[in-house]
């Protein structure tokens, strides 16, 4: 069995394997091949990934731990989350990929491919980190075990991070048996919020890429309105939205669009799976989409009428959802309480309206604390008061009091010093598609 781990593990030079490449071992190991050597990626600098794992280091210190196990999923609730924070990497091809940092020594990506998947990966992340090692058809935790033991951690104290912070999902429970059965004299910490607490306020490079996200959203925003038209279908707008996306250098986050009839409505805000209804004249769509920039999202949501607006909707937009949003993103300024932005809320119930629970939202790289919502305002307790550097996204959306109409109405904010700035530029405006 020794022999059979060494052989599945040891990595053969390009020069001895270039000729067994129909070999599953060799191809599955190989390292520094020629291949992708012309392949360009955007990547945060040297310097940028150093603070960031400094900062982890530093909090690693604080809580006693020899060693970070990090993973990245591909969920909203992740989207890459703290691999995608210390490598520049998204997955997509599993659940979770892991990136493992000692407090001294060399971190460990453990990704979920090998062979010409790995060495495309190894290009990407080469900025951030050297060692990156195939998870052997999904075995992560072998691959951590044999790591740890290299640093002699064998009796560490190792941290666990979320997965998906917002959701407290961590490591499957198959990987944690193995690293539990492996190192049974290491005692495994279930930590929890360590990434929030190391991104809410973000570096200037952080916040270059949330800008970027910023204009993608105002692109696929344009590129919707582009498309809407009577005939089309609501996976169609999905469609025009992503390809905006994509075409930038972007990721899809989520498209989340939807379509009513404005005399007769029966929807209060957008489709999280667009379906193929037909557009009409006379109907009204309601979105939120969201868009990411090397991880880093923004968020954003216009209503769009086919035709002109009816005199309802009009009225409702602009003695409804404008002032509303505008009494909210008005609060959102560095040093103000949270709180303030939960006071202005009130105003959609003293206009004689409700509204979706959720007002705004903190974005470290997707939606996070803090939120407010109509009954409270939810935030860790270092979230209490709003300070540069943070992202928010307002999203306010106005519900009439049959429960049949809304209008979800979003964009996307970073507080500086001097206040705020939104990162896109679409029109604060109904916007009217052809019909």
């Amino acid at each position: 069995m020794a022999g059979q781990t060494m052989q599945a593990t040891r990595t053969n030079s390009w020069q001895d394997i270039r000729d067994r490449l129909d070999q599953s071992i060799p191809f599955t190991n190989m390292r520094d091949t020629p291949y992708y050597r012309d392949a360009v990626y955007e990547q945060f600098s040297a310097q940028e990934y150093a603070r960031r794992y400094e900062a982890l280091r530093a909090k690693m210190r604080e809580h006693r731990l020899d060693c970070m196990i990090v993973p990245g999923g591909p969920s909203h609730w992740s989207f890459g989350a703290g691999m995608a924070w210390l490598t520049g990497h998204w997955e997509w091809h599993a659940l979770c990929c892991y990136i493992l940092v000692p407090l001294h020594g060399e971190p460990t990506m453990i990704y979920s491919m090998g062979g010409t998947h790995a060495e495309a990966v190894r290009r990407l992340v080469e900025v951030a980190v050297t060692d990156v090692r195939h998870s052997r058809g999904g075995r992560y935790a072998d691959v951590m075990v044999e790591r740890l033991r290299e640093l002699k951690l064998e009796r560490g104290r190792i941290g666990l991070m979320e997965i998906d912070p917002r959701h407290g999902d961590y490591m499957p429970v198959n990987q944690y048996e193995v690293l539990r059965r492996g190192l049974p004299d290491a005692e495994l910490v279930f930590t929890k919020d360590f990434l929030h607490e190391l991104l809410v306020i973000h570096s200037e490079e952080e916040l270059a890429c949330v800008r970027k996200a910023g204009v993608l959203t105002q692109r696929a925003m344009e590129a919707l309105v582009a498309r809407a038209k009577p005939g089309v279908k609501e996976y169609e707008l999905r469609a025009a939205a992503a390809n905006a996306i994509l075409e930038g250098g972007g990721d899809i986050d989520f498209l989340i669009i939807g379509s009513t009839p404005m005399a007769n409505p029966a929807m209060v805000f957008g489709n999280p799976r667009p379906s193929n209804r037909v557009l009409q004249k006379g109907d009204i769509i309601n979105m939120e989409l969201a868009a990411a920039y090397r991880g880093y999202t923004a968020q954003i949501g216009s209503p769009v009428c086919i035709g002109e607006p009816t005199d309802m909707v009009r009225r409702f937009w602009e003695d409804i959802t404008v002032p509303g949003y505008k009494k909210i993103v008005a609060e959102m300024l560095p040093g103000n309480p949270i709180a303030n932005m939960w006071e202005a809320s009130k105003f959609f119930r003293e206009k004689g309206v409700q509204s979706r629970p959720i007002h705004c939202h903190g974005i470290d790289l997707v939606t996070d604390e803090p939120h407010v919502t109509t009954e409270y305002d939810k935030h860790p307790h270092s979230d209490t008061v709003l300070k540069p550097g943070m992202v928010i996204m307002a999203e306010p959306n106005p519900i009439t009091m049959d429960g049949l109409f809304g209008i979800f109405l979003g964009h996307t904010f970073i507080l500086n010093e001097q206040g705020r700035e939104v990162v896109d530029s679409f029109p604060l405006e109904l916007a009217i598609a052809s019909a």
